[in-house]
């Protein structure tokens, strides 16, 4: 690597991605290191600084993670955020204690001194709170630069050393200056060159991608769903070792309405990709029978992938490596082994989900990517629009949209239904207004009338979102005819269903899927 970059050590914060993903955004490179992470690791990223996450320890606490003990003396700027600010502060003789007074989501601060990390910024500015603790006393070479009443250390500078510390997530959209705090850190106090696109990333993710395959007698093959995702790692792993990349795509009967038959014909005619079809629907029908708890659904889910991609690489011969489109947010809330110090939001069938006697080798591409720079590279990469474009689709699919035991009658129900909910949003311009929208069958049965007769039938929630980033997202806010629309159609044409309703939850608290 020949850029600069900035990494960020993680502490297990929910957010700790969103910070990697607003420094790439700033055009400088940045990857999420796990908190630990040697000097030598941290070093190989041709650093200009360094960014301490949030997190939910208290650095009081026996156990918790600690400052690694090469940082002090590596002459880099830091950037303390959070659990960050209060760890550097202990590590260099500061006092860090529980309080009385929590602050969990926005506040105000008054900026102290806007130079360095507030330049440009008004001085009183809203921000997004998330500590119980707070810094009782300052390390020396320290100085308050923002307070409030219930922090009065709300950041904090070491200029002599280029140590900063902010209480507050300026990652998050909600602090709303946060952009220019973290571009100041980088450009001002870091001295960073913005160098990195995201065509920067395909050309190093394909000679990374190349390294790890190793010798030219290591055959691959790709998991591939049909979206963006898998699209781009296969893409990527077919720059870097050609033929030697099979596709795989399984019908596992969980995707929606005649999406199987557009996958095959997509990828065999424009990609021109080696691609192998395999028709699994009974063997997933089967497994899923009965099973209603969504983490055992997407553990199961998992398992037979792998299984089956073992049994078409053994098919295929002396193929041991298996690439997946996995990306930040899948790694982030299914708690992954390289963050050990994250807390499980639920387990995405290809991370968590994974089997421990997996007999393969995994090579993922995308897995410290976000969506829109997926997006982004798709596009550097060549594919067609509506392909980049597509909405994201779950990996154990409408399984984890149903609510409830799978069985053939209720896929057939919502495929219909969400078929018709993205018909409508295409048919008003919508479609790319919202990040992700998708039908969900409740396990709810309720009265209705229907002609002269009373019907006793399934529920049908419509869910529909905008999001920056996929961590945070708050519901759209559809036109009431495009809801009655959609509404009608699918009480009118989807047999079975009598009531649709729309979901009006943000992220949080609730999450974007429903398991």
């Amino acid at each position: 690597m020949t850029h600069q970059s900035v990494p960020v050590l993680d502490f297990g914060s929910q957010t700790a991605q969103l910070i990697v993903r607003r420094v790439r955004e700033l055009g400088v490179y940045s990857e999420l290191l796990p908190h630990d992470a040697s000097e030598e690791q941290v070093r190989a990223l041709n650093p200009v600084g360094i960014i301490l996450s949030g997190g939910p320890a208290s650095v009081y606490e026996p156990g918790a993670p600690g400052m690694p003990a090469w940082l002090p003396a590596s002459g880099l700027p830091v950037l303390g955020i959070c659990y960050g600010m209060q760890l550097m502060s202990q590590a260099l003789g500061g006092v860090v204690l529980r309080h009385d007074t929590r602050e969990f989501g926005p506040a105000n601060i008054e900026v102290l001194d806007p130079d360095e990390l507030f330049a440009g910024t008004p001085p009183t500015q809203a921000v997004w709170m998330s500590h119980g603790d707070r810094i009782e006393a300052l390390p020396s070479g320290f100085r308050a630069i923002a307070a409030n009443p219930a922090t009065p250390f709300a950041a904090i500078a070491d200029d002599a050393r280029r140590w900063y510390g902010v209480q507050f997530h300026p990652e998050v959209v909600h602090t709303v200056h946060g952009r220019v705090v973290l571009s100041n850190f980088l450009f001002r106090v870091c001295g960073a060159v913005a160098d990195w696109r995201p065509a920067s990333f395909v050309a190093e993710a394909v000679e990374r991608v190349r390294a790890q395959v190793g010798p030219d007698e290591r055959r691959v093959i790709c998991a591939l769903s049909g979206g963006v995702d898998s699209a781009v790692a296969a893409l990527i792993v077919h720059r870097a070792i050609g033929e030697r990349l099979t596709c795989v795509f399984v019908d596992n009967g969980l995707l929606r309405l005649g999406e199987a038959d557009q996958v095959i014909a997509t990828f065999r005619e424009h990609f021109h990709v080696p691609l192998i079809a395999v028709d699994a629907r009974e063997e997933f029908l089967g497994a899923l029978e009965g099973v209603a708890d969504p983490e055992r659904k997407r553990k199961i889910i998992g398992e037979k992938f792998i299984r089956i991609f073992e049994r078409e690489a053994r098919t295929l011969g002396n193929v041991n490596v298996l690439v997946q489109g996995t990306l930040y947010p899948d790694v982030i809330e299914s708690s992954a082994p390289d963050r050990q110090k994250g807390v499980t939001i639920k387990t995405h069938h290809n991370v968590g989900g994974l089997p421990a006697d997996m007999q393969m080798e995994l090579v993922e591409p995308l897995r410290y990517l976000f969506k829109d720079e997926v997006r982004a590279a798709g596009l550097e990469l060549g594919l067609p629009e509506d392909w980049v474009w597509r909405h994201p689709f779950p990996g154990p699919g409408l399984a984890v949209r149903i609510i409830g035991p799978v069985s053939f009658t209720r896929l057939e129900t919502l495929r219909r239904a969400d078929a018709i909910f993205l018909d409508e949003l295409c048919a008003a311009g919508l479609y790319r207004a919202t990040q992700q929208a998708f039908a969900v069958l409740l396990p709810v049965q309720s009265v209705g009338v229907m002609g002269d007769g009373r019907t006793y039938a399934d529920t049908i929630a419509l869910r529909a979102i905008t999001t920056e980033d996929f961590m945070t997202a708050d519901w759209a806010r559809l036109p009431y005819e495009v809801l009655a629309r959609v509404s009608s159609r699918i009480v009118n044409e989807v047999p079975g269903v009598n009531r649709v309703v729309y979901d009006i939850s943000s992220k949080p608290p609730a999450t974007i899927e429903w398991e």
